[in-house]
């Protein structure tokens, strides 16, 4: 940290710019920001925290990292239908991250910010002996009373997941040394999926009025299920074969069960998934051909026996398959 700027200047020259347009920001001039949501609507908020060594790598460039502290927190606001608004960061850095980096997360805020319409409002900076860690809250706006919760499905209903699922997990193993001789375009992808989240912020709305249930995929595709099951006291069914994966982590989900395994619940994918009703179809083919991303149907709900909210993942017989690890844990 020698060297730097003090707390206010750093926040001066990168942050409060990243204020600009938001009127009750102050600037960042001020302790606390004042917002309001618009008439009819419902702000819906979002916190979540990444921190160096577990959601990303320290080697990780400062505008990267940025990207995906603000997106996992904007996927959050997707899934439960809302628009994106504004959010606060607190920023804890250890005395090792010079100038440079933080310069290229500010960048990276910005570029994300421009995106995907949000302003920066608050927070606070701080030094950690610890690794660097960052808080982003979040808020969303959606009309009143149609948030979008993870309790709502029904039995019968069709399960769907946007975008394609496990592409972060294998990327994260491509980090790590892990499928030499993989093709490098392939190889490039699936680390940019688990460097760069691609939240479906503009899809995410789009649900209102159709999706009865949903939640984004973070701690991997059958965690992520069970607790959606929870929450509405279903049980799910998984079709493996209809789960939408990437060519390039198809490559590798060709070659072995391990890696099919870790594509359905490594986690990471920040998508959609969500239970609709079957005469949706029609309406979420469209929505799917107007985002470019793909909706696909992949199981349905049902009924629970016995009070047993349980996820049920096939193979192409038919055959259940068996998960040593369903998905990311905090704890």
């Amino acid at each position: 940290m020698k060297g730097r700027l003090g707390e206010f200047e750093l926040i001066a020259r990168y942050f409060a710019p990243l204020s600009q347009g938001f009127p009750g920001a102050c600037g960042l001039e001020d302790d606390v920001a004042a917002l309001a949501p618009s008439p009819g609507k419902e702000f819906v908020v979002k916190t979540d925290a990444i921190l160096a060594g577990i959601h990303f790598l320290p080697s990780d460039p400062g505008g990267l990292v940025a990207k995906k502290a603000l997106r996992v927190n904007l996927s959050d606001l997707a899934a439960k239908g809302a628009t994106p608004k504004a959010y606060l960061l607190d920023l804890l850095l250890p005395e090792s991250i010079k100038e440079g980096w933080i310069e290229a997360f500010a960048r990276g805020l910005g570029e994300d910010q421009e995106f995907y319409r949000v302003h920066l409002i608050g927070g606070d900076t701080d030094r950690t002996p610890g690794p660097v860690t960052i808080a982003v809250t979040a808020f969303g706006e959606v009309p009143k009373g149609l948030t979008i919760r993870r309790k709502g499905a029904k039995a019968g209903e069709s399960l769907y997941v946007t975008g394609t699922i496990g592409d972060a997990a294998l990327g994260l193993r491509v980090l790590k040394g892990a499928f030499i001789g993989l093709d490098e375009s392939a190889a490039s992808f699936l680390v940019e999926r688990y460097r760069v989240p691609q939240p479906r912020v503009f899809l995410g709305p789009r649900l209102l009025g159709l999706a009865s249930a949903s939640l984004d995929v973070s701690d991997g595709l059958v965690a992520d299920l069970q607790h959606l099951c929870k929450a509405s006291r279903l049980s799910a069914v998984v079709e493996a074969a209809r789960v939408p994966f990437s060519p390039a982590a198809r490559s590798l989900i060709g070659q072995s069960e391990e890696e099919r395994a870790l594509a359905l619940s490594g986690g990471d994918d920040y998508e959609i998934l969500f239970t609709a009703p079957k005469e949706a179809a029609g309406r979420l083919a469209r929505l799917a051909e107007e985002f470019d991303t793909p909706i696909t149907a992949i199981g349905a709900m049902a009924s629970s026996l016995g009070g047993k909210h349980s996820v049920t993942v096939r193979d192409e017989k038919g055959r259940p398959l068996d998960f040593a690890r369903k998905g990311w844990t905090h704890f």
